[in-house]
C-alpha cells in the first residue's frame, strides 16, 4: 500500500509498504478520506515526539473508510461497513477511562499522533479501539470527506458543550479558520441569536460569509463592534479558536457579566503564559474553561449532526487531493490556503 511517513521536521515521505497485518480482535479499514487538520501542519512544522529518521510515523488522525477485514474474535464490525474513525483512545480502567472520557487518559493513544494513522490506503485499528467503540457506522448519504472532518467537528462539540450555548446566546468566535467556522456553525444549530466571527484575514472572513451570510464578521479589532451589537453589554459566549495570548486577553472584556469563555486554541509553548486581568472574571462572574480533544460519545453524536442534515460541513472542504499529491495539500494547509484540504484514496 501507499503511505505519507512523517520522519522529522518538513520531511514526509509517500513510500509503498506492506499492508498492516491485524490481530483477531483488531480491524483494518481500508481508508477513503483523510483530511489535514492543525495538529498535522504543526507535526509536518515543527517534528514530533518520538518520531525520526529511525522511527517514522504515519500522520493522520481526521478519516473515514469501509472496513476491509475484521478479525474472528471481533463481533460488531463486518467487512464491508462504512465507518468514520476516532482516532483517540485510553487505558480503559483509570477515572478517566470509566467516565468515558478516554481522551483526557494520561495514558492516551491516537491513531496519526503516536500509532500509524490515516495518510495510507489501509489503517489497523488496534484492539483497544475496537472495544471502546472508535469506528462509527456511517448512516444516510454522509460522504467520506464528511465523516472524516468529524473527528474536528467532535472537538468543536467539546468546546461549545462547555460554554452551554442557550438560545437567543450573542456569541463571539475570534478566529475564523476551519475549527472557528465550525464553532460558528454549532452556535447556530445550539440556537444562538447573534453569531460573530473575528478574524485579521479577510480572505478566511469572507469564506465565513460564503458558508453563512448570517454570521456578522469582524476584521481585526472586534470590541467597537461587539460592542456596539451587544448594547455595550458583550458577548454571553466569547470563543477563542486561534493560538493567540492577546486574544485569551481580550476575550475577558468582550465577554457579558456571567459570560462563559472558552480557550479552545492552545499556545505555542514559548506563549503559553497569559497575563490576564482576573478581576473581570470576579467582578462579572465570568466561567472560563478550556477543552482539548472530544470523547467517543462526543464523535457520536457530532457524526449524528452531520447525517441529520443540522450541520454541512461540506462547505469547509478547499480542496480534495489524491494521496500521491499529499505533498500539495500539506503545501496549501502550511499556507493556511482556504479551510479543510482532504486526501480522497
Amino acid at each position: 500500500m501507499k503511505a505519507a511517513f512523517l520522519y522529522g521536521k518538513e520531511k514526509l515521505t509517500l513510500m509503498e509498504v506492506p499492508v498492516p497485518e491485524i490481530g483477531d480482535d483488531e480491524v483494518l479499514v481500508r481508508v477513503k478520506s483523510a483530511a489535514i487538520c492543525g495538529t498535522d501542519v504543526r507535526m509536518y512544522k515543527n517534528g514530533a515526539p518520538g518520531v525520526s529518521e529511525e522511527n517514522p510515523l504515519i500522520i493522520g488522525h481526521e478519516m473515514a473508510g469501509i472496513i476491509e477485514k475484521a478479525g474472528k474474535d471481533v463481533t460488531h464490525y463486518k467487512e464491508g461497513m462504512r465507518v468514520a474513525v476516532a482516532p483517540n483512545m485510553g487505558c480503559g480502567i483509570c477515572d478517566d477511562c470509566i467516565r468515558g472520557n478516554s481522551h483526557m487518559c494520561s495514558g492516551y493513544r491516537a491513531l496519526g499522533i503516536n500509532l500509524n494513522g490515516g495518510f495510507a490506503e489501509y489503517v489497523r485499528i488496534p484492539a483497544a479501539a475496537v472495544r471502546a467503540g472508535n469506528m462509527v457506522e456511517m448512516k444516510g448519504k454522509i460522504s467520506f470527506e464528511e465523516a472524516a472532518i468529524t473527528e474536528a467537528l467532535s472537538c468543536v462539540y467539546n468546546g461549545s458543550s462547555q460554554c452551554r450555548i442557550r438560545p437567543g446566546d450573542t456569541v463571539l468566535v475570534i478566529g475564523a479558520g476551519p475549527i472557528g467556522i465550525m464553532h460558528a456553525m454549532m452556535a447556530k444549530m445550539s440556537g444562538a441569536g447573534k453569531v460573530m466571527v473575528n478574524d485579521i484575514s479577510a480572505a478566511r472572513l469572507e469564506e465565513c460569509r460564503r458558508i453563512d451570510s448570517s454570521f456578522l464578521t469582524i476584521r481585526n479589532d472586534p470590541k467597537e463592534t461587539v460592542m456596539k451589537e451587544t448594547a455595550h453589554k458583550g458577548a454571553d459566549v466569547v470563543i477563542t479558536a486561534c493560538p493567540v495570548p492577546s486574544a485569551q486577553q481580550q476575550a475577558l472584556e468582550l465577554a457579558a457579566n456571567y459570560g462563559r469563555i472558552c480557550f479552545f486554541g492552545g499556545l505555542p509553548e514559548e506563549k503559553k503564559r497569559v497575563e490576564l486581568n482576573t478581576n473581570l472574571i470576579h467582578y462579572k462572574q465570568l466561567a472560563v474553561t478550556g477543552t482539548t480533544r472530544a470523547s467517543l460519545f462526543q464523535f457520536k453524536q457530532a457524526l449524528g449532526f452531520v447525517e441529520a442534515g443540522l450541520l454541512d460541513v461540506d462547505k469547509l472542504i478547499t480542496r480534495r487531493f489524491m494521496l500521491d499529491d499529499i505533498q500539495e495539500g500539506f503545501h496549501c494547509a502550511c499556507a493556511a490556503d482556504g479551510l479543510k484540504n482532504v486526501i480522497c484514496m
